[in-house]
């Protein structure tokens, strides 16, 4: 399995991305370099494509089947394309602060320690739907990194289209998200406009 080893601060700074959107609170304090040239349309549309592949910790194959689903369904591509990719299991734990980071969320659920509708599923690739509930599994709820999770994201905003019960460990799909109840600063379109070529 293709594991990406580039330091996660690093990797921030050259996608211009704040690591507070990947979970962490820290900030570099190099410089960042001066671009030489102007960006061409095909640079800006790789750098969208590769931020979005960073953020959620999909690799290419992966991501290119993401778009052949986003294609098929009604709507707008670069919006259906969102929507999986945040619909993710992994992405659903670290949402509703389960986990500090998605990495971290990746692990937790491919250790087994989440249930989707009293069901364990350890596939971090899972895609839930609306009316999902996904909750910590009773015997892994004392475990340290939950815990520790839970205390340092109670002041994060859980996005509108979930809803956490922090006592019992369980959060509710009520929809699957629209592209403005989305955060992060991706341009999907540029995202099309690359794979159509």
């Amino acid at each position: 399995m293709a594991v990406d080893r580039t330091p996660v601060l690093k990797k921030c700074r050259a996608l211009d991305i704040d690591p507070i959107v990947m979970g962490y609170n820290k900030k570099s304090n190099r410089q960042p370099k001066r671009q030489r040239r102007q960006e061409s349309e095909y640079g800006r549309q790789l750098r969208e494509k590769q931020k979005a592949k960073f953020i959620y910790g999909v690799l290419e194959n992966q991501f290119h089947h993401y778009y052949d689903l986003a294609i098929k369904e009604e709507g707008i591509t670069g919006d259906n394309l969102m929507t999986i990719l945040e619909s993710r299991l992994d992405n659903v734990v670290f949402r509703l602060g389960f986990a500090r980071t998605r990495k971290e969320a990746r692990q937790t659920v491919r250790h087994g320690h989440i249930q989707v509708n009293g069901k364990r599923v350890d596939i971090p690739s899972y895609r839930v739907k609306a009316g999902d509930v996904v909750s910590v599994a009773p015997k892994y709820s004392d475990l340290l990194p939950i815990k520790e999770a839970v205390m340092s994201t109670e002041h994060m905003a859980v996005p509108a289209w979930l809803e956490v019960n922090v006592e019992k460990l369980t959060g509710n799909v009520l929809q699957l998200p629209s592209r403005d109840q989305i955060d992060l600063e991706i341009d999907a379109q540029l995202i099309v406009e690359l794979y159509s070529k």
